[in-house]
């Protein structure tokens, strides 16, 4: 019997969670989520799937961030009709998490339409609609913690705590394999030691193969409480509104928005802060907001009751556009909560067109910040940015916290990994940058494992799993996109080319030179041909 693992997403880059497991009795999937960061990466959600839909049995969620589940509407698109099995929680976000993704992805193709009949070109479909998500969300299975099932023949699944968001869960699976079934564990994403609302990650030991995120591999976060890391944020707050204009916070709509605003409402409870409001500003994250208050009474370590949790009277939840155009008014002493994390999408991006020319204004990082990513270029320290195809020159004072990450640090990975040892085969290292990645291997020889026993899959990878730990990577051979545009690609430096030619124009002395400038880039160009 054969049993192979073939990794379709976050393999060589962050995003886009998808293993396929095939065996003799069928096919299935652990993840199918959204591609993000730089146009190159994103473009992958836009081809054609490196499988057929419809071969597929069931699928295995990890958790309900969009990077895991964002193209689960593509796949019924695509024609999967099979179940979606996960926790409780994690069917409950995605409830609104998926209808929401459709609503974007219908909005940019109308979007993109509206450019293309411009230039007479033909329309775009969008990625997957409203009817595609709908359907989807038909099709799911709850289950609880540590109990196992049988999603088909030949398989056992058990989802474990894994401290990330509201339901998330690393996946224990059994997959028969002759006499002996292959044990096998996604981490999924892993969570921090501190962190408001759950308790701390768990799941198995002694397991054949183990496939672990690592995103912070090499990056050690200051050790903290959450006492301490809602004073740090306190004091960011104080500071920034202390210069007299907005705080912009980036934040996914998930987890981190209701981490902050739990905090936030501390502080102001406290009379650290004094803001003159506190917005929103997300439509998906007032709804995941009432998903989280349905399960307050089982969170760990909140200050505040069930019905003082996000219910501060200068909360202002915004819903609709002219709400949220309506903040642009707002000169200073506001907290503005946006999304997307990464500043690649969403109102943010309006906030910050606003915010960052503006001295007195603060942005505030509470998150990774995927490379490439508009977020990645502004916090690196970019003097100008473009956001909707316009230069943003940048003045405002930018500031990070680490600590609000939802995702364990370097020395919690490796915590981790040990915890599960021994394991008697690999261990896959996913959703991590290459420089992650490679840092992340280091600290894992030394706490034993073998060179031969680490391995850094790329996109499309494939592995033969064997009962007891045997097994090969097999590398593809027509990878979906090059690996060099992964963490830098042509359109971000298109962006830097297109700011840098703006500032030698307006440098220029006179029209004169300023022509000539122009004459050698063209030059150039006709050389380049």
């Amino acid at each position: 019997m054969t049993v192979t693992l073939s990794f379709h997403g976050a393999a060589g880059t962050v995003t886009g969670s998808c293993y396929r497991i095939t065996h003799d009795a069928g096919t299935f999937l652990i993840d199918c989520g959204l591609f993000q960061g730089n146009k190159t990466v994103r473009a992958l959600n836009a081809k054609p799937f490196p499988f057929s839909p419809a071969d597929i049995d069931f699928v295995l969620l990890t958790h309900a961030h969009i990077d895991h589940v964002g193209l689960i509407p593509k796949l019924y698109k695509g024609g999967y009709r099979g179940p979606l099995h996960a926790t409780v929680a994690t069917h409950g976000l995605i409830e609104f998490l998926l209808p929401d993704s459709a609503s974007i992805q219908e909005s940019e193709a109308e979007r993109e339409n509206r450019k293309r009949r411009r230039r007479g070109e033909p329309p775009v479909e969008p990625l997957y609609m409203l009817k595609d998500a709908e359907r989807a969300l038909e099709h799911r299975i709850e289950h609880p913690y540590c109990e196992w099932f049988s999603p088909g023949e030949g398989v056992r699944v058990r989802f474990w705590n894994a401290g990330h968001i509201l339901g998330s869960s690393s996946i224990e699976l059994e997959v028969a394999d002759g006499e002996a079934p292959v044990r096998i564990l996604f981490s999924g994403d892993i969570g921090p030691d501190e962190k408001a609302f759950y308790l701390e990650p768990e799941s198995p030991h002694d397991l054949d193969y183990v496939v672990c995120e690592s995103t912070y591999g090499g990056r050690d976060r200051a050790d903290y409480t959450l006492e301490a890391r809602r004073a740090a944020l306190g004091t960011e707050l104080r500071e920034a509104l202390e210069r007299g204009g907005n705080v912009v916070i980036p934040a996914f709509a998930v987890e981190r928005s209701q981490e902050l605003l739990h905090d936030i409402g501390v502080l102001i409870k406290d009379g650290t802060i004094n803001p003159i409001a506190v917005f929103l500003d997300s439509p998906l994250a007032r709804r995941v907001t009432g998903v989280f208050r349905n399960f307050a009474d089982q969170f760990e370590d909140t200050e505040l009751s069930a019905e003082e949790l996000f219910a501060d009277k200068r909360f202002k939840i915004v819903e609709t556009v002219e709400e949220s155009k309506a903040i642009n008014m707002i000169r200073g002493g506001s907290i503005i909560i946006s999304a997307s994390g990464m500043c690649d999408a969403g109102r943010v991006k309006h906030h910050l067109r606003n915010n960052l020319p503006r001295h007195d204004a603060t942005v505030l990082f509470v998150g990774y910040q995927a490379q490439g990513t508009l977020g990645q270029v502004i916090q690196s320290g970019a003097d100008e940015v473009r956001i909707h195809g316009r230069e943003t020159v940048v003045r405002a004072t930018i500031r990070t916290i680490q600590n609000y990450s939802a995702h364990a640090d370097h020395a919690e990975l490796v915590a981790w990994v040990k915890a599960r040892l021994p394991v008697h085969g690999s261990v896959f290292l996913t959703h991590g940058d290459d420089e992650e990645r490679k840092a992340f291997a280091v600290a894992l020889r030394e706490i034993g494992l073998s060179s031969d026993q680490i391995i850094r899959p790329e996109l499309d990878d494939l592995v033969e799993l064997l009962a007891g730990g045997a097994g090969a990577a097999v590398p593809t051979k027509a990878p979906r996109i090059e690996p060099g545009q992964i963490a830098h690609d042509w359109h971000n430096s298109y962006a830097e080319f297109i700011i840098e030619l703006s500032h030698k124009l307006r440098e220029a002395p006179n029209d004169t030179a300023r022509q000539e400038v122009m004459d050698a880039v063209k030059a150039a160009l006709d050389a380049a041909q």
